[in-house]
């Protein structure tokens, strides 16, 4: 669940694409990964978290456990992942790695503490830690998603598509797997190829409310504007699904590629929408990531 921003912030999120399957690239108020994806166990059941004075009480009250028990690896995973969602992302990299020091044998710690580094920018080292957290004997879908995830960060889109599609024969019709190829397609600049696999994804049963969000964004891309809007409001309030709309115009008009395929995609009617700076606009430097 996010925590309450405003559109400006909302738009900056939402136009930052966000790779479900293994790295936030977003900042997450939402905590994802499939959830920033803490996989195993965690520690204390408690109410789950939604505001951002949710998650400081759950840091807080993690963060005592934490300090009276560092050696227990579910404790650390419920404190990190508290830590990221407040966007302390450096100390949760941290407490993650002290606990991968004690056990180096933990495969959903290691998994956790390579989609961390990977949200620090530690892009080589996150490969590395990811590569121990299962075996080719023993593959987890989960970590071949987080492994292309960190793959396109760094922007090696056709081995980050590789990785996908293995997960995808383990776990056929993941959304969130889906939702990261398309991503992926869309850094490849293959918008047509993008929006196919993310409307396969948006059918999946369980789909993320971010997966929709980012077959809007796609569909922005694109040049259809009110189409995109209308897939916002499935999940955002119509002023923020306007705001992301309003920053998805102004960015393009600022980033030259984008809007280039955009007048490409789309008959002459949407090819001046994508030119034109809506009256009042900042200038925009968010990209695609």
């Amino acid at each position: 669940m996010a925590m309450r921003q405003g559109p400006g912030r909302t738009a900056r999120l939402f136009l930052t694409a966000t790779l479900l399957g293994g790295v936030a690239i977003a900042a997450t108020g939402c905590v994802t990964t499939g959830g920033n994806g803490f996989p195993g166990p965690v520690a204390a059941a408690a109410p789950a978290a939604t505001t951002e004075a949710d998650w400081r009480r759950e840091a807080a009250l993690q963060g005592e456990r934490y300090r009276a028990n560092p050696s227990d690896p579910d404790v650390a995973q419920a404190y990190a992942r508290a830590l990221t969602a407040l966007g302390e992302r450096a100390q949760s990299a941290s407490v993650l790695e002290q606990a991968s020091m004690r056990h180096p044998e933990n495969k959903a710690l290691l998994g956790a503490y390579g989609r961390a580094l990977a949200d620090v920018g530690k892009y080589v080292q996150a490969l590395e830690v990811l590569s121990r957290a299962h075996s080719p004997d023993q593959p987890d879908w989960h970590i071949l998603s987080a492994q292309g995830a960190v793959l396109d960060q760094m922007g090696r889109h056709d081995e980050a598509q590789r990785y996908y599609s293995s997960a995808l024969k383990m776990a056929p019709d993941d959304p969130s797997v889906l939702s990261n190829l398309g991503l992926s397609y869309a850094l490849s600049k293959d918008l047509p190829k993008a929006e196919a696999t993310l409307r396969r994804a948006v059918a999946q049963p369980g789909a993320d409310p971010r997966v929709r969000q980012n077959l809007a964004l796609v569909v922005g891309l694109q040049g259809r504007f009110a189409e995109a809007e209308g897939i916002a409001r499935a999940d955002l309030p119509p002023e923020e699904a306007a705001a992301n709309v309003a920053y998805l115009r102004q960015m393009m008009s600022d980033h030259n590629d984008w809007a280039k395929i955009a007048s490409t995609a789309e008959p002459a009617k949407n090819k001046k929408a994508t030119r034109r700076r809506p009256a009042g606009e900042r200038s925009a430097t968010a990209a695609i990531n």
